[in-house]
């Protein structure tokens, strides 16, 4: 059976508005807790963002540790359009004065004339075979490596269809359909420059070059041929004109056949090196800046920020603030980030000063141990960069000062939620005793209400009666 409760109906009592009133005061502790653990879940976002800056100013010092940063290099060439140079990670500083004799070319042959690209040059096969003509074209030897591909030309097919087939046997040759102004005419050329990369074509007449078995019906419009220069009087050659293997690091281009030399330089990348300390600054400057608007006090507006007081996050601080000022060992020139132009500002970041660092890369050796050198057992003397590299590394590691505090403030939140649910169950008892206290009260004054007006009705009818009778 559904027992159907409605407090306060016997009394006349607000039953319900008094035990919310009670159960509030009751939950004022919960309240606290759900305060406190939203400053708790404030303070481990912000550790995550801290833990996130620290990362990001970790990788920017240990860029400034690595040998490469420090050994980028640039080229430079007189004549770009003759001579283009790319230089690879650890290429050597140095001067270089190049002259081109002749490029590298590839093989081309033209057919004889067509009435146009839909003309039908007949059925047959065509056989491609890469390799080198000898001197006169009077012998061929084939490519090592290299299969001759047969290539099936049917009486349907047109030359267009003749040269879509060449371009899609995969050959070591591409066709072409050039319209001259007498006709149509089939051009075939080598994929790769050099006379390792000739070839010769036979099977159908209309399409045949093998002057070491005779005249053919293909004209050669440019023979193979390798480049040729000298690289400091030193003669070379090459089967491309792109020579990679000749000076360590470096990869030359070549565009044109010179008449004067051309100068190729490689130098040390300057502007490389400046943007990785500009990165080292801005990371440091983005972590300090963090720190100090978390931990800080604004006395005009009265409000703290939400690590204020929080000795984590102080702490630091206060060790940022001390290893930028470290005087360090690794160099007998520079001592300290400010000589070579990295600067403290009132506020606690650093400013790059152009012209200090512009001076100080004129003297990179010195530069590079300030902030890269390793010396394990005079630690004073590991460079600067290295040092930092240390402190952000020790303080995002399992037990560093980033991942501790952040696992005590989860733990934290996990004993208020325990204790949130703890409170939770005692304001519910506590509600239960309430609810049964006011229901009994309920009852008694329900009855008592009830006897006090039987008594009232009794003694009406008493004064009554008494009133009629003192009539008689």
């Amino acid at each position: 059976m559904t027992t159907i409760s409605s407090p306060g109906i016997g009394s006349g009592l607000d039953v319900n508005s008094i035990i919310n009133q009670l159960l509030a005061i009751e939950r004022q502790p919960i309240v606290a807790l759900q305060t406190k653990a939203t400053q708790i879940q404030a303070r481990i976002s912000e550790y995550g963002k801290l833990q996130s800056l620290t990362s990001a100013f970790r990788d920017a010092a240990s860029a400034l540790t690595k040998n490469e940063t420090w050994g980028q290099t640039i080229g430079t060439s007189s004549n770009a359009a003759a001579v283009a140079i790319a230089v690879q990670s650890g290429a050597a500083v140095g001067n270089y004065s190049l002259q081109v004799q002749s490029l590298a070319t590839a093989q081309s042959l033209a057919s004889g004339v067509f009435a146009s690209a839909d003309e039908m040059p007949g059925a047959g096969t065509l056989r491609i075979e890469l390799g080198s003509w000898g001197p006169g074209q009077t012998a061929f030897t084939p490519k090592s490596g290299a299969t001759a591909v047969d290539i099936t030309i049917a009486a349907t097919d047109t030359l267009a269809q003749v040269r879509d087939k060449i371009n899609a046997a995969n050959a070591g040759v591409t066709a072409t359909v050039l319209n001259d102004g007498s006709g149509a005419r089939l051009l075939m050329r080598s994929t790769a420059t050099g006379t390792e990369s000739a070839f010769r074509t036979s099977g159908m007449s209309a399409f045949a070059f093998d002057p070491s078995s005779g005249p053919g019906s293909m004209t050669q419009t440019q023979a193979a041929a390798n480049a040729a220069a000298t690289i400091d009087g030193l003669a070379i050659t090459s089967q491309s004109n792109t020579l990679a293997n000749v000076i360590d690091g470096i990869t030359l281009t070549l565009g044109q056949v010179t008449t004067a030399p051309v100068e190729l330089a490689v130098v040390q990348d300057s502007e490389a090196l400046k943007k990785a300390v500009q990165t080292f600054a801005d990371a440091y400057n983005a972590l300090v800046t963090l720190i100090a608007g978390q931990v800080k006090y604004d006395a005009d507006s009265k409000t703290a920020g939400p690590l204020q007081g929080d000795s984590s996050a102080v702490g630091i601080q206060r060790q940022l603030r001390a290893m930028l000022g470290t005087v360090s060992g690794a160099s007998s020139v520079f001592g300290r980030l400010s000589d070579v132009g990295l600067e403290l500002q009132a506020n606690g970041t650093v400013t790059v000063n152009a012209g200090k660092l512009d001076a100080a890369l004129a003297n990179l050796p010195e530069m590079k141990k300030l902030f890269a050198n390793s010396d394990s057992a005079v630690p004073a003397n590991n460079g600067i960069a290295r040092q930092f590299y240390a402190l952000a590394d020790a303080m995002l590691g399992v037990d560093g000062t980033l991942t501790t505090r952040t696992d005590s403030l989860q733990q934290g939140i996990a004993r208020n939620e325990a204790d949130q649910e703890r409170l939770e169950q005692r304001v519910a008892q506590v509600e239960k005793r309430l609810r049964a206290q006011y229901t009994a009260l309920d009852t008694t004054l329900g009855r008592l209400s009830g006897i006090s007006s039987y008594v009232t009705q009794q003694m009406a009818m008493l004064n009554n009666s008494n009133l009629y009778g003192n009539d008689n």
